[in-house]
């Protein structure tokens, strides 16, 4: 993977934290240049920074994927500094409270739907526009193991992930001969900051679901985020030209069971 991507613009959004950073920082050692975005500017300053100090070149741009006037604008603004747009991976997303469904908050099912599917949308209507334009390009959208099995306690997280499944799946067939390749990494239980804020908040119930999350994938750990980022950025490498429309478990075997 070492610099497959020289010369390729890489957009990463939700990049401020866990995959999203590890993405990033995976984009630019494979050579693209990252625009780097997240809801809160001093984080992806951050990863700017720690971008540019490994020698690799990279941009900050704010935006909160839940309104789509700021997507525009953020689109407006990559293709006005670069000109074109070779990868992106739509990553922002919110977990959402964990409870079965009749009791769910309908401000979280907005919250939740509203972040991590119609965001992904929002996205790929600008990705593939400049994508059929340049007759190239690859989208990886973050799916995760909840979007190709359910879990209890996260209804509305699973309907939006697998929603963003079948966004993937029937736009890369949309687009497939078009040059525009769409994919989706779909993750386990991965180690991120959210987990150890979550622990930090309620440290027995986030052990007690960290310990049977743990117990149950057979590889017997957590992910951590630099796993999946190697995954995302090579569904957007050359190695990978014959992917369409795939969601990639990143699992530690969780979904093999």
């Amino acid at each position: 993977m070492n610099k497959a991507l020289n010369g390729k613009i890489a957009l990463v959004t939700g990049a401020g934290s866990g995959i999203g950073h590890a993405s990033a920082l995976a984009f630019a050692r494979a050579g693209a240049t990252v625009v780097v975005s997240d809801m809160l500017l001093e984080r992806c300053e951050a990863v700017v920074s720690e971008i540019t100090r490994e020698g690799g070149s990279a941009s900050a741009r704010q935006c909160d994927v839940r309104d789509p006037r700021q997507i525009d604008a953020l689109f407006q603004t990559v293709l006005e500094s670069y000109g074109q747009l070779d990868c992106a991976f739509n990553n922002a997303g919110v977990g959402g409270p964990i409870t079965p469904l009749a009791e769910y908050p309908d401000d979280a099912w907005s919250e939740v739907i509203g972040t991590n599917l119609a965001s992904v949308f929002h996205c790929m209507k600008h990705e593939i526009r400049q994508m059929v334009k340049q007759g190239a390009g690859s989208i990886v959208n973050c799916a995760s193991v909840t979007g190709l099995n359910g879990m209890r306690g996260m209804p509305v997280y699973s309907a939006a992930k697998h929603g963003i499944l079948g966004l993937t799946k029937s736009a890369a067939l949309d687009y497939a001969q078009q040059g525009v390749r769409i994919n989706a990494v779909c993750p386990g239980v991965i180690h991120t900051p959210a987990v150890d804020q979550w622990i930090e908040k309620d440290p027995d119930g986030a052990r007690q679901f960290m310990r049977e999350m743990t117990a149950r994938e057979p590889i017997g750990r957590l992910g951590t985020p630099d796993e999946v980022a190697s995954a995302v950025v090579w569904l957007c490498s050359p190695g990978a030209s014959f992917m369409i429309g795939h969601g990639l478990a990143v699992d530690g075997g969780y979904t093999a069971q």
